[in-house]
């Protein structure tokens, strides 16, 4: 018997680009593309608004926020960040890093925001350019084909639909949809870590205008995040190595406290505030994909990897990979020929902010580094620092020789200090030969 709901899904649909994803990253580069008239399909698999984790922004996703006309939205849910306090149990006192001081002083302040309304704003952002966007949709199936790929959707419902795209943009996080098609992820091998964080209320802020700072408390078995939010809320997650999370005995919520306890800078701010969310624990946190395009597709964001989050980068390398793959998509549609070297250069730039973090985080927890982040410190160095903190490593900012100075001190720390470097190195060493899974945090 004829069905017509069968034909419907018989029959693809047509756009230009479809974009599996719709956090910072995927809504970013579907408003690009649809307000420059290009037909942009959106598949969201939750609904909006929705929690996700990573709620520090950086003084560089502001430009962003303005291009895409998303700014009094933004300001209106965020609690101003203006720097970034470090606290040390091995130091006598917290160190406190000022955007206003980086080398770029027109970029002074971030914000702090709930994931679940910012990247709600994002998304009616994209629908109000144009973008088809669509909510409860989970991709089950990718083809690749000569006129692009099909791809197969589902709704909550259990309806399907196929959808032929000229380009597909994978901006699906840490779904990873199409680095786990073709089998090009794997685990960071520099950086095993997991994590387990909720929200407190009742917290204790750093006074003034400092309030809404994020302050990273080191500990014997990795770091803490603490980050004030607008409604009085506020975030806190620990970092750990695999190690300290394989030796949980408890419930998360009671091994969250216990290992609040531990830290006890941490635990005094948070003497009288209550959890009013649930613990959550995650693993396989730090990964890396192969390559961050083909043919007819590339990767945005953490769909393309996913670095240790204590620089807040997350937000700032999902946005700004947009707006460099809508120019890539862009020349794609338009002159097939350019494509392959757009893509060539969209690659190359998807992994330079990566690295210039990375080297810092390989090396966050080191004697060191610590030293050199708690002490005073040349001014001109600390610049350099904090303008890589504040994500300026996209522009014309003249950092390169800075940075190189600031490494060439952290390498002759570690020779005048060779007992403590061969013991921070052995220790390491061993951290990263622990495995780390999804039911190492759970």
């Amino acid at each position: 018997m004829y069905n017509p709901a069968d034909a419907e899904r018989q029959t693809a649909a047509r756009c230009d680009v479809l974009v599996i994803g719709g956090g910072p990253g995927g809504a970013t580069i579907a408003a690009l593309l649809a307000e420059r008239g290009r037909d942009v399909v959106l598949i969201e698999k939750a609904r909006h608004p929705r929690f996700h984790i990573g709620e520090s922004l950086l003084p560089l996703n502001l430009p962003l926020f303005e291009r895409l006309g998303v700014a009094a939205e933004i300001k209106v849910i965020g609690m101003p960040k203006y720097g970034a306090e470090f606290v040390s149990p091995w130091h006598a006192r917290s160190a406190t890093f000022d955007f206003a001081n980086a080398v770029d002083k027109s970029h002074p302040y971030a914000y702090q925001v709930r994931r679940s309304e910012f990247d709600q704003i994002l998304f009616r952002n994209a629908e109000r350019k144009g973008a088809a966007a669509f909510e409860g949709c989970r991709v089950t199936g990718v083809e690749f084909n000569d006129a692009g790929a099909a791809v197969t959707t589902r709704m909550e419902a259990g309806s399907e639909h196929q959808w032929q795209t000229r380009f597909l943009v994978d901006a699906s996080g840490r779904d990873t949809v199409l680095a786990n098609q073709f089998g090009i992820k794997r685990r960071n091998p520099q950086h095993a870590s997991a994590a387990i964080f909720g929200h407190f209320s009742g917290a204790a802020r750093l006074p003034g205008k400092a309030a809404g700072n994020i302050s990273l408390f080191w500990f014997d078995h990795g770091w803490f995040w603490f980050i004030p939010l607008h409604d009085g809320v506020t975030s806190v997650g620990a970092v750990c190595w695999p190690y300290y999370m394989k030796s949980r005995q408890s419930d998360p919520e009671k091994f969250f406290l216990d290992t609040v306890a531990l830290c006890p800078a941490l635990a005094e701010r948070l003497r009288d505030a209550s959890l009013s969310s649930a613990v959550t624990a995650t693993g396989n946190y730090s990964y890396e994909v192969k390559r961050a395009t083909g043919r007819n597709y590339l990767l945005v964001g953490d769909a393309f990897t996913f670095i240790d989050p204590v620089f807040s980068t997350g937000v700032l390398f999902a946005m700004q990979s947009a707006f460099a793959a809508a120019d890539a998509v862009a020349t794609c549609l338009d002159d097939a020929g350019k494509g392959p070297q757009a893509l060539r250069a969209f690659d190359r730039s998807m992994r330079r902010g990566p690295k210039i973090f990375s080297w810092f985080i390989y090396r966050v927890t080191t004697p060191t580094l610590r030293d050199l982040f708690m002490g005073p410190g040349e001014p001109r160095l600390q610049e350099a620092v904090l303008s890589v903190l504040a994500g300026d490593i996209f522009g014309s900012t003249p950092l390169a020789l800075k940075l190189f100075l600031f490494k060439t001190v952290y390498y002759l720390t570690n020779l005048f200090n060779p007992r403590r470097t061969f013991n921070a190195w052995k220790k390491r060493k061993q951290i990263l030969l622990e495995p780390v899974s999804a039911t190492t945090a759970i």
